[in-house]
């Protein structure tokens, strides 16, 4: 699924772990895993017409209605896998183009419109109904409109806010990251002061960083409270950040935004460093040093994100874990309502596209087997997908 999207944005979670890099430990000085992500771009970069290939659409419905919401990786792997094989699936969004966070939060200097538009036209030709602008406000009525599962691929749309002093004295010009990165895509946004803050160590901070150079950002400074090996953000998007002049501060957490009048000057922070108890857990403890302070224009504060499902209502029967999660099945996506299935990071909170699409993959053979009367935890061989299954891995 989508090798041009993924070839750009993926993570690389199995390079690490990859068989190559030990097989090469004792020929090369620095063993390097098989560059998967690097081949999946650029075999979809240079590949031909490939639509001889691909799935068809069903030429016969099976009568059975699926409802994905969200139009992201995981409900679009859904709608690949289950919509050749018959069902009807309709994916709801409320923004006006399918893709979800890979369309709204991902650059476009990362990702081309071109791209997301080729490898997401694919699955939509299936045969897939996608109602873009349909802001769904009630799982409840979605049910009452009787499909036969619905797919909740929402992912994690609430950026993590920071509450420190100046916070809402200074609140025009402190953004949140993933908001800020979507009103960019949405064209709303086409500018940011010479001065650039950005707070927090994620793959979000680096597109923050590197998409405010683009917009005019001078001195664009990342600043984070853990140390350089620590940061969640891959280590290729970190040396993309530095190579554009962007330096990295480590060991600094925020202690508050400075103002004026009413208007952001600053950000002070307090200088740390790490200790580790006898378990090897981290604690961050103050260095005793004076508080750095940089002037800015703006602050982009990427310091996670988080599930909201406020639109779920909590007499259904469906349950939320003490965090507010929906409780779901690891292996087959099913929720607490056995035709309600989680995917993405609506499943399990925050992680990475691939993740997202694997969830597809595993919900979407769930939801088949639900509807034909068989057991669900019966599962395919790993790496064997629903359309694997169906139609022949060489059809």
């Amino acid at each position: 699924v989508s090798p041009g999207l993924l070839g750009r944005t993926w993570d690389r979670p199995c390079e690490p772990a990859c068989r190559r890099g030990r097989v090469e430990e004792r020929n090369a000085e620095k063993p390097e895993p098989v560059a998967i992500c690097r081949l999946k771009r650029v075999a979809a970069d240079n590949k031909e017409d490939i639509r001889s290939r691909l799935p068809k659409p069903a030429k016969q419905k099976n009568g059975k209605r699926i409802a994905c919401i969200g139009s992201g990786p995981a409900s679009l792997t859904v709608a690949r896998d289950l919509a050749p094989l018959g069902y009807t699936v309709t994916v709801f969004d409320q923004d006006p183009r399918a893709g979800g966070m890979i369309w709204s939060q991902i650059p476009r200097f990362r990702l081309p419109m071109e791209v997301i538009d080729e490898e997401v036209g694919y699955i939509l030709d299936l045969g897939v109904e996608f109602r873009p602008g349909a802001r769904i406000d009630s799982l409840k009525k979605v049910m009452a409109e009787g499909y036969d599962a619905i797919f909740v691929g929402s992912g994690a749309p609430r950026g993590r806010d920071l509450d420190i002093p100046g916070r809402k004295e200074a609140a025009a010009r402190i953004h949140i990251g993933i908001d800020w990165l979507s009103n960019v895509s949405f064209g709303h946004i086409d500018k940011i002061g010479k001065r650039v803050v950005v707070l927090g160590g994620g793959n979000t901070a680096m597109d923050c960083c590197r998409t405010s150079r683009r917009l005019g950002g001078e001195d664009v400074k990342v600043i984070v409270r853990s140390g350089f090996e620590e940061m969640k953000a891959s280590p290729w998007e970190k040396e993309d950040a530095i190579h554009e002049g962007i330096p990295i501060l480590n060991f600094l957490v925020p202690k508050a935004f400075t103002h004026e009048d009413g208007k952001l000057t600053g950000v002070t922070f307090e200088k740390v460093r790490a200790e580790y108890d006898a378990k090897g857990r981290r604690n961050l403890v103050p260095t005793g040093e004076p508080d750095p302070h940089f002037e800015c224009d703006d602050v982009l504060v990427a310091v996670g994100q988080e599930n909201a499902f406020p639109w779920i209502e909590r007499d259904i029967g469906l349950q939320f874990d003490r965090h507010g999660m929906p409780v779901v099945d690891k292996v087959t996506m099913q929720s607490t309502l056995p035709n309600i299935f989680f995917g993405g990071d609506a499943a399990f909170g925050p992680k990475n596209i691939i993740w997202a699409v694997a969830h597809g993959h595993d919900a979407a053979v769930s939801i088949d087997k639900l509807l034909n009367g068989e057991d669900i935890r019966e599962r395919p061989a790993p790496g064997v997908t629903l359309i694997s299954q169906k139609m022949g891995i060489h059809e």
